[in-house]
């Protein structure tokens, strides 16, 4: 099984539980927190991805760290996560269980790309417009390509919208490279 489908199934089952408890804002930050430690401490991420380490000294360890600080049952997702050998998924089921908080919340994330740095007024109007179009509140991240030219490139899920400078020049030679050309006057 892939590992974009292991880790939303486990998203999936995190998101019930946390549904259930009512308390999907406490397992978003507890479980960010983990991704987070994981993704931004290299020793953090080693002692917990290693296969050398015992399960049991792993979930000790995540234990003594975490239990107070967030919900109980996340703490215990957690290391049923290492019991199943799973620990190198946590960023994944992370960033999966993200999505389903945002998709639950009518949020969606959408990638923009623009020729040049946006400032914040501009950033919160292609946010508005795009959340006008889509009927969601966009989450932009945006990434800033100069090679477009000018204009706007939207990635949501798995569609793109290409509003770039660079696409409407390119269409404009296809049209006008498969245009016929009149025939010379003949003399």
């Amino acid at each position: 099984m892939r590992e974009e489908t292991v880790a939303r199934n486990y998203a999936e089952t995190l998101f019930e539980l946390a549904s259930r408890n009512e308390s999907v804002p406490a397992f978003e930050a507890g479980i960010q927190a983990v991704a987070t430690l994981i993704e931004e401490n290299a020793d953090v991420r080693e002692f917990i991805e290693t296969p050398r380490i015992s399960s049991a000294a792993k979930k000790s360890v995540l234990g003594a760290t975490f239990e107070g600080r967030m919900p109980t049952l996340l703490v215990n997702f957690v290391k049923v996560v290492i019991d199943k050998r799973r620990q190198r998924l946590l960023r994944k089921i992370a960033g999966e269980f993200q999505n389903l908080v945002d998709e639950h919340a009518g949020r969606t994330h959408v990638e923009v790309t623009v020729a040049r740095p946006l400032n914040e007024t501009e950033l919160e109007e292609v946010a508005r417009g795009l959340s006008r179009a889509l009927g969601k509140t966009v989450i932009p991240n945006l990434h800033v390509r100069p090679d477009i030219l000018g204009g706007i490139v939207v990635r949501t899920g798995d569609s793109i919208f290409d509003g770039s400078v660079r696409r409407q020049i390119e269409n404009m030679r296809r049209t006008l490279l498969a245009a016929e050309l009149p025939a010379p006057a003949a003399e």
